[in-house]
Parts: structure tokens; C-alpha cells; sequence
């Protein structure tokens, strides 16, 4: 999943692809590199950003959403926590909404996507509420919820993939702790999604200060993930991340096929 942000203050490619002719070229070459997926958002949501109108939110996205599903095959997400930028993208051609609030913000949001049809990315945040201390405990009290409300609506588990929310109100210590307990979120019997590109925990474990200079520390949290079962990358660097699972998936291959090689 290669992100594009359509957004002035993004805190890794803020401003970069703000015009449609522009964000359009990018994702382009995205799926030219090996991406599967483009996901389009048009409000910022690194920490302390401004927030956005919804009409300002949709000046952005639906243009880009409606002109690149007529030139590629490649599935399209909009990144967006609001209902009706929801709907609209999907009428303009989307395919999955990814809703960092888990179906939690908007309470429109689960009925627009089972309405659509569309498939639906449900994130763990730890921002507006107080989190239980326990990783993981929260990861399964939030994502339940958002599951309950997603059941509720009529939306389909085989629509839905999961996503842990790195960084979201998450500190140093507790991204390393969620990398290194990922595999307990496979309970969920539900495909998951990792979304660590150039995150600010990644920054501080590596020292690397810019945000383009943590695609290599991206690269060794997508092969650890990828064989702690994430199926799903949303990442800054397409090609960086094909070469990390090109590699992390040979060793799962060896793994399935003849053991794990001890004697």
C-alpha cells in the first residue's frame, strides 16, 4: 500500500503531492514499482497537525481518486475518518476506506461502508481516550469495539483488515513492544495491516532524524512484521519494501516447506 498525501503538512511528503497532477504521477509510479494498492488522504494526521474541513478534506482526495481509477488497475484506499468524504470517494472510484479511528469517530462511517461495499481498514488509535496499560489488551478492548460497531452495520469480515495503529499515541517502547507481540494479533483471525513507514519511533531507534532518511529502518520493521504474519505494508518507499518481503518471505517459504531448518 504506497501512500499519498495530498496534504501541505504531512510530516514525511507534506506539500509534495498536494496538486492532482502531481499526487496522480506518483502513485503511478508507486504501482509501477510493485504497489498494490494507493492510499489517498487529504488530511494530515502526524501529531499536532491542524485539522481540515470536510469540504477542504474532499477538494483534495476526490479529484486524484476519480482521475487515477480510470488509469490504473491498482486498488485505491481513501485515508479518512469522515462518512461522507467516505461515500464520495467510493463513488468516485475507491475501493477500501481507511478509517484511523477504527469506525469510531464518525458514527456514519460503518453503515457508508457496508452501504458501498467497500473494503475497510480498521485502525488502532490511542489518541481522544485513555488506553489500558497492557499493549496488547489494548489493541484487542479497541479493535473489538470497532468490530462490534463494523457487525452491527452488516459489514462483511472478509471486508475488513486489521491495523495496530504504530505511532498513534504509541511511544518508543510501546511500537517495540507491539513489533515484538505482534503475532498475538493473529487471535483476531483477520488480515493485518502494518503501517510503521518512517514513523518517529523508527527515528529514535535508529537516530536517523528526517523522516527520508528511515526507509532503511522501515525496510527491517516490514521483514520482522512480515514474518510475524502482517500481510498488508503501507509504506513511503515501494521498492525498499519488495526487497525487504522478497527476503523475509523466503524465509517463511522455508519455513512452510521444510521446517525451520534445525537438526
Amino acid at each position: 500500500m504506497a501512500i499519498v498525501n495530498a496534504t501541505p503538512d504531512s510530516f514525511s511528503d507534506g506539500g509534495r503531492y498536494l496538486a492532482a497532477d502531481l499526487a496522480i504521477a506518483h502513485a503511478l509510479d508507486c504501482v509501477t514499482k510493485g504497489a498494490h494498492i494507493i492510499d489517498i488522504g487529504g488530511e494530515s494526521t502526524r501529531p499536532g497537525a491542524a485539522g481540515v474541513s470536510e469540504q477542504e478534506e474532499q477538494d483534495r482526495v476526490l479529484p486524484i481518486i476519480e482521475r487515477l481509477s480510470g488509469v490504473t488497475d491498482a486498488l485505491i484506499s481513501v485515508d479518512t475518518y469522515r462518512a461522507s468524504t467516505a461515500r464520495l470517494a467510493v463513488e468516485a472510484g475507491a475501493h477500501i476506506v481507511n478509517d484511523v479511528f477504527g469506525l469510531q469517530k464518525d458514527a456514519a462511517m460503518a453503515n457508508v461502508v457496508a452501504e458501498t461495499g467497500a473494503g475497510v481498514c480498521i485502525m488502532h488509535t490511542g489518541r481522544e481516550r485513555e488506553k489500558l496499560p497492557d499493549v496488547i489488551a489494548d489493541q484487542f478492548a479497541f479493535l473489538n469495539t470497532s468490530l462490534d460497531i463494523a457487525d452491527k452495520a452488516g459489514i462483511s469480515r472478509s471486508a475488513i483488515i486489521l491495523d495496530p495503529g504504530f505511532g498513534f499515541a504509541k511511544d518508543t517502547d510501546e511500537n517495540v513492544l507491539l513489533m515484538s507481540r505482534f503475532d498475538e494479533l493473529s487471535r483476531f483471525g483477520l488480515p493485518i495491516l502494518a503501517g510503521t513507514s518512517r514513523k518517529r519511533f523508527i527515528g529514535a531507534l535508529t537516530g536517523r532524524d528526517g523522516a527520508e532518511d528511515r526507509d532503511i529502518g522501515t525496510a527491517a520493521t516490514t521483514a520482522i512484521l512480515r514474518i510475524a504474519g502482517a500481510i498488508v505494508f503501507r509504506v513511503h518507499n515501494v521498492e525498499m519494501t519488495r526487497d525487504a518481503l522478497a527476503v523475509a518471505d523466503a524465509v517463511l517459504r522455508q519455513k512452510k516447506n521444510k521446517g525451520d531448518g534445525r537438526l
